[in-house]
This record gives C-alpha cells, structure tokens and sequence, in this order.
C-alpha cells in the first residue's frame, strides 16, 4: 500500500485532469443517448397507447374505404333464352353522417348539384345515423359531379333499376319490384330471396387500375349478385297467344281474357297469356285487376268444356259407350222442378253425338247415371278442388263440394260445368291428364329451379278411355259440332267449346254474363299441344265455338309452324276470302326469302313458309279468313319491315288467308 501510495503521488495532475475530462464527456453522452431513448420509447408508448386508434383510423381512410354496394338482381329467362327481366346499373347518394365534419357547408354543395331543399339535407347529415339516403337513381351528370368534388361523408353507389325489355309480354306472370328491388307479385315475388341482390358494407381496396376487390370475413370474395330464374314459357308463343287473345277480346267487347298454351310430352307451360296487359316496366300506371294472374286466381263456372271428363268417367266405368243414345228431351228438361235447357232442341242422340252438339240435357243424363261419388273422385284426381301445384303465389284451389252435398239437380248440373268453380290452369292440368292418355302429369312454369316434391303420376282413365274421348271430341271440330270453326285444314284437332254463365252479383242464381271458351288438342290422336282460351262476358256473340275458337285456332297455327309440326299442303276454300285479296294474290309471284331489307311478297306462299319468313325478323302476324295460303298482306311487299320485332306483336302485319288455285279448280 505504500508503494501504490507513492506512485500514485508520483503522476502527474495534468494527467489526473485528462482523466477526468474523459469520465464527464462518456458520461454526458450515455445522458444524451438515454435522453434520446426515453424520449423514443415515451413517443412511442404516447403514439401506441395514447394516439394508435387515431391513426390506426387515419391510415385505414387513406388506404381502406367503406363502400355500399347492391348486387345486381338476377335476371328471368324465358324457355328460348330471351331474357324477360333484367336490371340496368344506376349511381345513387348516400351519406354516413358520423364522418361529415360540416353537415352545413356539405348540405350546400349537395343541393347545388342534385337540386335537392338543403334544409331537409342538412337535417339528415346532421343526424347521429351510420347511413342516409341522399338521392337514388342520379343521372351521369350528377355522379361525374359528386365525384369531382369527393365530399367526406358522401358516397355513391351502384343500384339496379328493373327492366322488363318486351314491356307487357307475360306481365302478370313475372309480377314486378318496388323501388328497393324487392319482388312484389308473380316469379318476382316467388323468388325474391333467390333473385335478390346482396346488399352489404365492404371494406374496399384499390388497385392501380381503380378496380375493387370485396372480401368477406372469411376473406373470400363474395359474389353478390342474384341467382336467375328461368321459366317455360316460349315468348314466340307467348306472343302469339297474348296477340290471338287481345283480338278476340276486343272483336267481342269482353271484360278480359286468359289464354293457356301447354307441350304434352313435358308439362310445359308455353304461354300464360292475360289480357288487358299489364305493363311491369310501370306498375304504378295500372289498377290491380291488370296485374291479376288470372289463370292462377280467378274462379269461374267452365260450363261445357267440363263434359270430356263425365264422358271419361262414365266410360271407364262402363256406364256409357259411345253409341249409347240418351233422350235430351228436345232442348228443354224439367229436373227437381229446375229447368235444364239446350242450344238447340235434339230428341235422341247417341252419347258421341251428345259431346258433338255439346247437349247439356244429355250430359246430365250420362252425370246421373254415372253417380255422385265416381264422379266426385274423378274430379279429385284430376285436380279440382286443389291447387295445381306451380308454386305461384296464391294459387286457387277452386271451389268443389263434397258429394254428399249435392242434390240430384247439383250432380246434373255439375257434370255440364254448372256449379263448380276452377281456374284455367286447374282446366290445363286435367285436359294435360286426358292428352297423356289418362296418366296424371304435373303442370310446369318453372324450369330452374327445379320444383322439389312433385306427386308421383297417376293412372285416372284407361288409354283405351282417353282415345275413345278424344276421338268424340274430334268430332267437335271436324264434323258439324260447335267447335268446326277452329278446324285446320291438314290438321286433326280434338276440341271442346264453352258457353258458361256466371253468378249473379248477389251470389244466388245466374246473371246476364257469360264466359266463353274453346279448349283444343292437336292432334287428335295423340296430342302434343293443349290450348286454352277464355274470354270474359263477350257481347253480343256469347257462343264459345265463336268467340274463342278463333283465337285457339290462330294460336295454333302460329305454335305448330313455330315447331314444324304444320303442314305444306294447301286449305280449304275460305268464305272470307275478298276480290282484292284474290287480285293481290294473282298480280304478285311470291318470294321466300326474308333476309333483305324490305318486306317480301308473300302472296301465295303456304301459311307455314310465311310463318317461317316472318319468324326470321321476329314479327308474329295477325291472321285473318280461313284457308292455308296467303292471299294479301300488309305492309305491302317493298315497304320496310315494321319495327319493333316481337316486341311490337306484329302490330300492323297482317295475313290473309284463302285456297290456292289447285282447290279452286276442284
């Protein structure tokens, strides 16, 4: 320790005080730095802790965005592809309020570009809601506006506003949607959750390209678009049957109309035609009875085209045949103190004959004979009395008592289609059974989705039975019976006319009104078409072999050249057939040709090839007169072709039908 002691005695002070220099400056500079350090982890700990959720908000704004978006309504298909209803993009405003920093100053800019009161806006940006509607359905205009001037708060998004291209064509089958795209009526309404877009809050982010990416929670990308609905219907067919339609309503001064266009081998349901239109493109322009689907809904007394069915029962239950010839009282018949009458007075008519002249006495008898129960169950299993099972929206099941409500004069009057109530679709389903040789088959309208529980087919009549029925009924239409007016030359149609009056307003008895109807199988023997047409209170002519025959046979005209099923060979003479029409056709050679940009001359031309020419443009044609070749037209050839297509139903082209000059010279 001495020695250490005399050493140290020995340094120098100069060298002590470097010494200590040194210490303060390393200790200064470890101050400093943990200075520096305490301050980075406290700015740190106050930029985490205090001032995270603030910034962690400010950079989601910069490089997220929370967007509204409407998925694009799915669209309806008819059979044939053409699209029914679709939905056409628009921009509309919305606001979230809690990030408007001033409601005042943006309410100011809104009302300047959208013309909006900036009262009632600056009230709803005011307000304490995540989201307001501003404006829907802005013009482009607008939209370029708004994003110009990018208002925090303000937000515009895509919405679909509902289109229906072909306007009125199956209107009250597709129904239509309010302002928020929800369906309301018809496959619109029986569909809305499948079809509906999807309508959420995404978190967006851009790419350089401006294009957006939406994830779900569980980061998949969402599609929010909705499923599409496709339907039987054919719009070449729907046309020609809603066209077919409108004329005989009118020709008739009816109420209204429904007509029903079905393809045995499927069920399918290729028109449900109802006039007066309903236009779905603008609900708000029509009154709740044009937007009535008539063929699903309406109840009414069917009258005469109920009788093929008694006929069948009676048959398969070996009550009848069709030689067996029944009393029918010459047109009048006193039942229970009740009169029952015919068109025409007819004393004794074998049972064939009784469907040909379409005897109500007659058929009362065969009722009677068959009994209550048989029948009753027949009609049960042909679907009277319940719904038919399409899946639309209140689907009538019509209206059947039981049998041991009936009185004797109630089984008479019922086996005549008095007394009982259907809907036209209930009519198309039994005379479906009836075309199928006797088996049930359901109805289809739907195509995709597919309906699920289906009831299995079951065996009502005999195929022995059926064709026994559907022979008498051709005998309707191709010999001297009610129905001759919708014979087609060339073709074999079994066919059953109606002429059913309706209940009085007070409920009891029967009024002045009647409904007429014409139900047609083609062809007879083994049908591959049923078509239906009702018209309600025609005036003056009531006669349904008048009023609604017409219409059954130029819709099936235009269906069977539609699907090739009519044939070339020429027509019988038509008593229509005017001077001018024949000069027309003799003055003009025909063309078959359709592809130019003028009409064609198609003076001479069968009624299957013009059909064929026209359908290349899409233009269904009225057809006038009878026969099975084109004797004038309008327009005239080497005008231009009408506009419009099928959406325009051949409005102002007109065909004439007479006989060729090989008939003539017969």
């Amino acid at each position: 320790m001495a020695v250490k002691s005399r050493i140290e005695r020995k340094r120098p002070k100069e060298a002590r005080s470097k010494t200590d220099t040194g210490k303060l400056k390393l200790t200064f500079v470890a101050f400093v730095f943990a200075l520096i350090w305490v301050s980075l982890w406290g700015r740190a700990a106050y930029v985490q802790l205090y001032l995270g959720p603030k910034l962690s908000d400010a950079a989601g704004k910069q490089n997220l965005a929370t967007e509204f978006e409407l998925g694009e309504r799915g669209r309806v298909y008819a059979s044939n592809n053409a699209i029914l209803a679709t939905s056409v993009e628009s921009k509309s405003v919305y606001a979230s309020p809690v990030e408007i920093q001033n409601p005042a100053q943006t309410a100011q800019a809104l009302a300047q570009i959208l013309g909006a009161p900036k009262k009632n806006l600056q009230k709803d940006l005011a307000s304490s809601k995540g989201f307001v509607w501003i404006k829907r359905q802005i013009d482009d205009h607008e939209a370029q506006e708004l994003q110009k001037i990018n208002l925090p708060g303000i937000h515009l998004t895509s919405e679909f506003r509902r289109m229906y291209p072909n306007r009125h064509l199956a209107g009250q089958v597709l129904g239509f949607v309010d302002v928020d795209g929800k369906g309301l009526e018809g496959v619109e309404g029986l569909f809305d959750e499948r079809m509906a877009g999807g309508r959420a809050k995404f978190v967006v982010q851009r790419d350089a390209s401006g294009r957006r990416l939406y994830l779900d929670a569980q980061g998949r990308e969402m599609n929010i678009k909705g499923q599409d609905v496709r339907l039987t219907i054919d719009t070449v067919v729907q046309d020609a049957a809603e066209h077919a339609l409108a004329d005989a309503v009118n020709k008739f001064n009816g109420r209204s109309g429904m007509a029903i266009v079905v393809r045995v081998e499927t069920g399918d349901i290729l028109a449900l035609a109802h006039y007066p239109y309903f236009n779905a493109n603008s609900p708000q322009d029509s009154k709740a009875a044009a937007r009535r689907n008539r063929a699903a809904l309406d109840i009414f007394e069917p009258g005469s085209t109920m009788k093929p069915f008694v006929f069948a029962a009676a048959i398969d239950q070996k009550v009848i045949d069709a030689n067996k010839v029944f009393d029918c009282e010459n047109g009048k018949w006193s039942l229970r103190g009740k009169i029952i009458r015919d068109t025409h007075p007819y004393r004794w008519l074998s049972a064939n004959r009784v469907l040909r002249y379409s005897s109500n006495i007659g058929t009362a008898k065969i009722g009677m004979a068959l009994g209550a129960q048989p029948y009753y169950t027949t009609l049960r299993k042909l679907g009277f009395g319940e719904r038919p099972g399409l899946g639309l929206p209140s689907e009538s099941p019509g209206m059947l008592r039981q049998p041991k409500e009936w009185t004797e004069f109630d089984l008479a009057a019922i086996s005549f289609g008095q007394g009982i109530g259907v809907t036209g679709l209930q009519m198309a389903k039994a005379y479906l059974c009836l075309a199928n040789m006797g088996m049930t088959k359901p109805l289809r309208l739907i195509a995709d989705p597919p309906l699920e529980g289906l009831p299995e087919p079951e065996r009502v009549f005999s195929a022995k039975t059926a064709e026994s029925v559907l022979s008498m009924m051709r005998e309707v239409v191709e010999e001297d019976g009610t129905g001759k007016v919708a014979r087609i030359p060339g073709v074999t149609m079994a066919g059953k006319t109606g002429t059913a009056q309706k209940v009085g307003g007070s409920g009891k008895g029967y009024g002045e009104g009647i409904v007429a109807s014409f139900v047609g199988l083609v062809p007879a023997e083994k049908p591959e078409f049923i078509f239906m047409v009702t018209v309600d209170e025609p005036t003056p002519v009531t006669y349904g072999g008048i009023v609604a025959a017409p219409a059954v046979r130029d819709i099936a005209i235009k269906t069977l050249s539609y699907y090739g099923r009519l044939p070339e060979g020429k027509g019988a003479p038509d008593a229509n057939a005017t001077e001018h029409s024949m000069t027309a056709r003799a003055t003009h050679s025909p063309t078959a040709d359709g592809s130019g940009a003028t009409v064609p001359n198609l003076v001479g031309l069968s009624v299957r090839r013009a059909l064929e020419v026209l359908g290349k443009r899409g233009v269904v044609p009225s057809l006038k007169g009878g026969g099975m070749e084109i004797t004038n037209q309008k327009p005239a050839p080497g005008e231009p072709w009408p506009e419009g297509g099928v959406a325009a139903h051949g409005e102002g082209f007109v065909l004439w039908l007479g006989h060729g000059e090989k008939e003539k010279t017969q």
